[in-house]
C-alpha cells in the first residue's frame, strides 16, 4: 500500500520540479533565440523563420509519442526507419502510377502497422523495446529498399496543390501553415499526457510496473497504443517528408538520433517517470536552432 502511495505521490513532485526545469530551457531558447537574432539581424526574418520551423517539423513531432514511449520507461530507436518506410510508400505507389491521396492513406496504415508490430513485440511477447526496435530498425530499412529500390521522387513529382501547401505562410509571418497541424498534434499529446487518467498512469508505469499494474494499470494495452500512436506520428511525417523533401530509400536516416538528444535535452527521463511536452518542445527548438 505505501508503494502504491509512493507511486501516485512522485509524478506530482516530478511535474512540480520539471516545470521550475521547463522554464529555465525556454528561458534558454529565448537567448539563443535573441543572441542569433542580435548577431544577424536576418535570422529573425520571415524567411529564416519559416524555414527553421518546417526543418523542425519532423523532429517536433516524433518527439512527442517518444516522450510518452520514454516516459514509461521503454524507447523506440525504429522511428527513422518507419518514416523511410512510409515515404517510400508513398514514392512507390506514385511511380506505379496511384492517386495521390490512396497513396497517402496507405502511408499512414504502414506507419500504423509498423508501430503495432512494435507494440505487439514489446507488450505482449515481453522483448525489450532496445532490443525489438533495433531489430526493426534494420527490418523497415530494409522493406523501405524493396519498396523503392535505387528510385528517387522529388517533392515536384506530387500534386502542386499538396507540394505547394507545405511551403504556404501565414501571411506576412513566415509561419508554415503546417504548424497548425503540429499544433494540433501537440495539443492531442498535452491533453493526453497531462489531463488524462492515462497520462497519469504512463508516469506510474515509469515508476514500478509492479504498483502500476496494482492501481488497474493495464500496462499492455498501454505500450501498445504508444507504439501505434508513435507509428501513425511517424507515418504522418513520412507524407510531409515526401512532400519537402523527397522520397528515397535513405530518406531520415539517423532522425531517431535527433528526436532522442531533443526529448532528453528536454527533461525527460531515460529512466521513464518523469518529463513533459513542453520540455520536450524546448529540447526540440533548442537543438534546431543551434
Amino acid at each position: 500500500m505505501s508503494e502504491t502511495l509512493a507511486v501516485s505521490q512522485k509524478p506530482r513532485h516530478a511535474l512540480s520540479h520539471l516545470a521550475s526545469r521547463d522554464a529555465i530551457l525556454v528561458g534558454v531558447l529565448v537567448a539563443i533565440l535573441l543572441a542569433a537574432s542580435i548577431a544577424s539581424p536576418r535570422f529573425a526574418s520571415p524567411v529564416t523563420v519559416g524555414y527553421l520551423l518546417l526543418n523542425a517539423v519532423p523532429v517536433l513531432l516524433i518527439a512527442l509519442p517518444m516522450t510518452l514511449i520514454i516516459i514509461t520507461g521503454e524507447i523506440d530507436l525504429s522511428v527513422a526507419s518507419i518514416v523511410g518506410l512510409s515515404t517510400a510508400t508513398i514514392g512507390s505507389l506514385t511511380l506505379q502510377g496511384w492517386e495521390f491521396g490512396p497513396a497517402v492513406l496507405a502511408a499512414g496504415i504502414v506507419g500504423m502497422i509498423a508501430g503495432a508490430v512494435n507494440g505487439a513485440l514489446i507488450a505482449f511477447v515481453g522483448l525489450p523495446s532496445l532490443a525489438v526496435t533495433i531489430g526493426t530498425l534494420a527490418l523497415y530499412r530494409g522493406l523501405t529498399l524493396v519498396f523503392i529500390g535505387d528510385n528517387s521522387v522529388s517533392s515536384s513529382q506530387h500534386p502542386a496543390e499538396f507540394s505547394s501547401f507545405i511551403n504556404l505562410k501565414m501571411g506576412a509571418t513566415g509561419i508554415p501553415v503546417v504548424i497548425l497541424i503540429v499544433a494540433f498534434f501537440i495539443a492531442i499529446f498535452t491533453l493526453v499526457l497531462h489531463f488524462t487518467p492515462f497520462g497519469r498512469g504512463l508516469y506510474a508505469l515509469g515508476y514500478s510496473k509492479e504498483a502500476a499494474t496494482f492501481v488497474g494499470i493495464n500496462v499492455a494495452w498501454s505500450k501498445f497504443w504508444l507504439y501505434v500512436a508513435s507509428g501513425f506520428t511517424c507515418g504522418v511525417v513520412g507524407i510531409f517528408w515526401a512532400l519537402y523533401y523527397s522520397a528515397r530509400s535513405d530518406s531520415a536516416t539517423g532522425l531517431e538520433l535527433t528526436v532522442i538528444a531533443a526529448v532528453l535535452l528536454g527533461g525527460i527521463s531515460i529512466f521513464g517517470g518523469r518529463g513533459t511536452i513542453v520540455g520536450a518542445i524546448s529540447g526540440v527548438l533548442v537543438i534546431s536552432s543551434v
